[in-house]
């Protein structure tokens, strides 16, 4: 996992809506929120942005870091 830098409002119901991110040079800005999930590493958040292009990010709140990985040239997983 890489770190990266999020955006996110956090609502009074503990609810992550990340708005944008910061990887790689580039400012990804989150046009919807998809599936979400908690493990043992963190909350997990599908994105997408708006070259339609799917991102998985992870909320390590213990840490108050997010991380985005690669999985796919179609898909990125964090």
């Amino acid at each position: 996992m890489e770190p990266i830098e999020v955006t996110a409002r956090f609502d009074e119901q503990g609810t992550i809506t990340p708005l944008h991110f910061i990887w790689k040079g580039g400012h990804y800005r989150v046009e919807s929120t998809g599936r979400r999930w908690q493990d043992e590493q963190g909350q997990h958040l599908l994105v997408m942005v708006s070259s339609g292009r799917i991102y998985e990010l992870t909320f390590k709140s213990g840490e108050g870091c997010w991380f985005i990985g690669q999985v796919g040239p179609d898909r990125m997983v964090a």
